[in-house]
């Protein structure tokens, strides 16, 4: 049974900066992973997408150069390294995972993890 969960939300200062992690367990082969938020009244959207080898990585243009996609496999996590937040990034951070070659933006997860929230408010 594939597992996904997540950790490192909190509240953080406009400007500041977070690492999300997502340790993943129970597949078979690797996963294509994929970070998503959600506001109250508002769809979840998509964010960020790493392949199962690590090697192509989609970040979405509203965080693009501010948002780090990234996953480990020697511990089996992935990771999203946040920077210079802003109070709209306020929301809750979901991983998901796809068997799939890419984690792209319109991609349906087959997996998802519980949420973290993070709050950017000063």
């Amino acid at each position: 049974q594939v597992q996904l969960v997540e950790s490192g939300g909190g509240l953080v200062q406009p400007g500041g900066s977070l690492i999300l992690s997502c340790a993943t367990s129970g597949a078979v082969s690797p996963l294509a992973l994929g970070w998503f938020r959600q506001t109250v009244g508002k769809e979840r959207e998509w964010v960020a997408g790493i392949s199962p080898t690590g090697r192509t990585t989609l970040i979405d243009d509203s965080v693009l150069g501010r948002f780090t996609i990234s996953r480990d496999f020697t511990n089996n996590t992935m990771s999203l390294q946040m920077n210079r937040l802003k109070p709209e990034d306020t929301a809750i951070y979901y991983c998901a995972g796809a068997n799939r070659v890419q984690f792209a933006k319109g991609v349906q997860p087959d997996y998802w993890g519980q949420g973290t929230q993070v709050t950017v408010s000063s």
